[in-house]
């Protein structure tokens, strides 16, 4: 079951950090968005930036809801989502390390930038054990 702490703890951060990044702070955003010769690939604003921060803080609270830590997911009555949440999860941080095959993931063809680097260090191994983190979870819940 601490698998599922550490996956809530890691999403619970980097909501925060999306939290951050949408009041405006500056610190990380450079390295946080793919660019292509010196210029980003991404400009999301704001508004972007908070959905992203719910979505991975939704993400966190589902990990403690799988190991009855909380019931906030128990009032929306979606059989769906108890019994494939989980897989679907595993998919989502796999597909990210994997990547898109240009800008992000292991497989990415465009380096040399702040976010590249990082990416191929951080973000991506990142992504993979949040991955091989939720598919064990899946085998120990059964």
């Amino acid at each position: 079951m601490i698998i599922a702490y550490i996956n809530s703890l890691i999403l619970f951060l980097i909501s925060a950090i999306h939290i951050y990044w949408g009041v405006g702070g500056k610190w990380g955003l450079m390295a946080a968005l793919p660019e292509h010769n010196n210029t980003k690939v991404l400009r999301p604003g704001p508004v972007a930036t908070f959905i992203v921060a719910v979505i991975l803080g939704c993400m966190a609270l589902f990990y403690l809801y799988k190991i009855n830590e909380l019931a906030i997911f128990n009032s929306f009555n979606l059989p769906w989502l108890d019994q494939y949440g989980l897989w679907f999860l595993a998919g989502v941080f796999l597909l990210r390390a994997i990547g898109d095959f240009r800008y992000v993931g292991f497989f990415k063809q465009v380096y040399g930038s702040r976010f590249a680097y990082l990416d191929s260090r951080f973000y991506s191994p990142l992504c993979l054990l949040l991955s091989i983190n939720t598919f064990l979870l899946i085998a120990f819940l059964k």
